[in-house]
């Protein structure tokens, strides 16, 4: 996607803590001029394919955000908090998330 646009996000837009697929769709709608349901089917096709992406074991990188990556891991054994009982637990796939350079600079820039 081009960069000649920024999609501006004040915090106090935010209802909830968390940042939904609604939300975004409102924002394309509101500052892109997409129709409602073209933007709640631009961010659906976007998470769509991120997700694809993500079953098939591919990274997905956002250029300026950071990248979501596929990590397999072991097989290891557990410990049941409550009883102390050990369990195995399986390997299975988990997805990691780095955030970019780019983000990280501007989050510490916040910080201050």
């Amino acid at each position: 996607m081009a960069d000649d646009f920024e999609i501006q996000l004040a915090v106090d837009d935010l209802e909830t803590p968390a940042l939904t697929k609604a939300q975004l769709a409102d924002m394309l709608f509101e500052q892109i001029g997409l129709n409602k349901r073209e933007s709640k089917d631009m961010v659906d096709a976007f998470f769509d394919l991120a997700i694809e992406r993500l079953v098939q074991g591919e990274d997905v990188k956002i250029s300026g955000f950071g990248n979501f990556q596929i990590r397999t891991k072991a097989p290891r054994p557990g410990r049941n908090p409550r009883t102390g009982e050990l369990i195995p637990i399986g390997a299975r796939r988990v997805v990691t998330f780095h955030a970019s350079q780019k983000l990280k600079e501007q989050i510490q820039g916040t910080a201050d």
